[in-house]
């Protein structure tokens, strides 16, 4: 928080207030988390260098300083900065379409682009965008980037010729070459992936993508693999033990690339926010979009000098960050330096990794990017959620990378155009004659007991939201936003949300109410659905959400008006304390009900 108490902004990082006062006792957890970070950064960055069709050099450069800077300026303090799957999947579309072209001077160029659309979108405040890009549309491409992954590295796997294009093309070029499979190639990919999935068996911390590299270099360098016809990094483009050298982009590249630089941008957004704002659910931490994109900017920008490509922040290092118990962004800052030391101390050796063993370490990063479940809980949503998902799906196989991200991006603004209305959230609380009213949660102030507005009384433990309008992917922010905000009361122990006049609830939504109910009972405290509609109820028990939300804490609609909400305050009247429902206001509001009906 920032010295008037209310929530930091973008500025507030960028001058870094919310690093005043850092505990060096944090200084140890955020070095151990960093070095984490590390061992993983080290082999995707090289790892996601190949994907983009670039020197492995350079995957290694957007780990260091642009890693230091995207995490110096972000409002997260636990978003890692770097290169990416899906991301090198995209950079890869523009390096392949500029035939001829010096993929460097492409890379570097796309980079700066990228980091001024970001800058753009931080300092215009365009995160509310990023919401009108749905679940499923991220989804699909997210899946089918996984797919071209895995098939784009079977020639490395075969050692045989391969070729870029769509997905029917680069397996027909596969399978007419594999009379030339040299089975030394195959053994190294098989084994490092098997290698990894053992480790992960044994214990899921191990840094099993570093120590499967370690283990891929010594058998090469034992059996002198590399004179037998294996093919190493070193024979692509060798990485050397020093600083990255200063880059200049290509300013005359930069029309033809504004297309690709646009779709980069998008899925980085989309990606950044996703991985930022699953994480903050977590840690309870309070994020500002346009921080987490001035930061992503910055990284972009320092990326396309220092020999990089475009970065974004990466989930598994990020998920590794917090998992690890970082403190603060200086963990982020840490772990780009042990990647530009790991560069300087152990360059040439890193020369000696099979090119096979990359390629299997991305067929088990490929078969991790298809989420089995979350595709399941999509599949049985509404025709809406199916259709964006398989055809996104179907854009990534059968059209250009960038096109795909664009058709995605259609099928969310159709699917918003069909669907919008406006969701509103008011509090219902109890006014001074003892009567039920709804009033804005704009009005009410947290004070030293709870909640506090004038002419009106909240009860401190229990708070009621009533929400009304569509409850579909472009709401889910702000039915999110609504949610954080009442757990700003610290004494609260129950939250009701009415739902009575709510319509179009989707995949996004239920995802979001699930991960607030599971963060309430973390907390000890509990969340109830009042006035459900049948159809609204069996779709939650469709999409597998009622033992998550709880079969007890779901009020179905009534006859009798306020009937559900009424059986919904009882209960939780009932976990309090008698002192404590005593002086809840909704108590004097059920009895005042009783008496009328008696």
């Amino acid at each position: 928080m920032n010295p008037s108490g209310t929530a930091p902004s973008w500025r507030d990082y960028l001058s870094f207030r919310d690093l005043a006062g850092y505990p060096r006792a944090n200084l140890g957890r955020d070095l151990i988390s960093a070095l984490s970070v590390a061992f993983l950064a080290v082999p995707q960055g090289v790892a996601y260098a190949m994907i983009a069709g670039l020197p492995p050099r350079m995957g290694l450069y957007a780990a260091t300083f642009p890693t230091v800077i995207g995490s110096l300026f972000r409002s997260s303090r636990h978003v890692v900065t770097g290169p990416t799957n899906a991301v090198s999947l995209l950079v890869g579309t523009a390096v392949a379409a500029q035939t001829g072209g010096d993929p460097v001077q492409i890379a570097v160029s796309l980079a700066l682009l990228v980091a001024a659309l970001h800058l753009a979108a931080g300092l215009l405040r365009l995160g509310v965008v990023v919401d009108y890009l749905s679940s499923p549309v991220v989804l699909g491409y997210i899946t089918g980037a996984g797919i071209l992954i895995a098939v784009g590295q079977l020639p490395n796997v075969t050692a045989t010729v391969g070729d870029r294009g769509a997905l029917p093309h680069r397996l027909m070029v596969w399978v007419e070459g594999l009379g030339a499979t040299d089975p030394l190639s195959v053994a190294m990919a098989l084994g490092t992936a098997g290698f990894i999935l053992l480790l992960r068996r044994i214990n899921r911390r191990l840094p099993g993508a570093t120590l499967s590299m370690i283990a891929a270099i010594a058998v090469t360098r034992a059996f002198d693999l590399d004179q037998r016809g294996l093919k190493v990094i070193a024979d692509l483009s060798p990485i050397s033990a020093s600083l990255p050298s200063l880059t200049m982009p290509d300013l005359s590249l930069l029309p033809g690339l504004v297309p690709l630089a646009v779709a980069v941008t998008v899925l980085s957004l989309a990606e950044t926010t996703a991985v930022a704002r699953s994480i903050a659910s977590r840690s309870g931490q309070r994020l500002d979009l346009s921080a987490e994109f001035v930061g992503e900017g910055l990284s972009n920008l320092v990326s396309s000098f220092v020999g990089g490509y475009p970065t974004t922040g990466s989930l598994s290092r990020s998920a590794l960050n917090e998992r690890e118990g970082a403190t603060s962004r200086l963990s982020g800052v840490f772990s780009g330096v042990f990647v530009l030391l790991a560069v300087l101390l152990a360059g040439d050796a890193l020369n000696a990794t099979p090119i096979a063993s990359l390629a299997g370490l991305l067929l088990v990063v490929a078969a991790g990017l298809i989420d089995t479940e979350h595709i399941r809980r999509v599949m049985r949503s509404h025709s809406g959620d199916r259709f964006a998902f398989a055809t996104t799906v179907a854009g990534t196989f059968v059209l250009h990378l960038d096109q795909a991200i664009y058709l995605g991006v259609l099928v969310s603004l159709a699917m918003y155009l069909r669907r919008a209305r406006l969701l509103s959230v008011r509090d219902l609380v109890i006014d001074d004659q003892g009567r039920l009213r709804e009033v804005s949660s704009r009005s009410r102030k947290l004070g030293p007991t709870g909640f506090e507005s004038p002419g009106v009384r909240y009860c401190a433990h229990i708070h009621v939201l009533n929400v009304t309008g569509s409850m579909f992917f472009a709401a889910a922010a702000e039915l999110q936003t609504a949610l954080d905000q009442v757990l700003r009361n610290p004494h609260l122990k129950v939250l009701i949300l009415r739902l009575k006049h709510t319509r179009n609830i989707d995949v996004t939504s239920v995802d979001v109410l699930v991960n607030f109910a599971l963060q309430m009972r973390a907390e000890g405290r509990s969340l109830m659905l009042v006035g459900l509609q049948d159809n609204h109820r069996r779709y939650l028990e469709r999409m597998g959400a009622v033992e998550a939300l709880g079969k007890d804490a779901l009020f179905p609609r009534e006859p009798s008006w306020f009937a559900a909400l009424e059986s919904a305050l009882q209960r939780a009247l009932g976990s309090l304390s008698e002192d404590e429902a005593e002086r809840c206001p909704f108590a004097g509001w059920l009895a005042t009900r009783d008496r009328r009906e008696r």
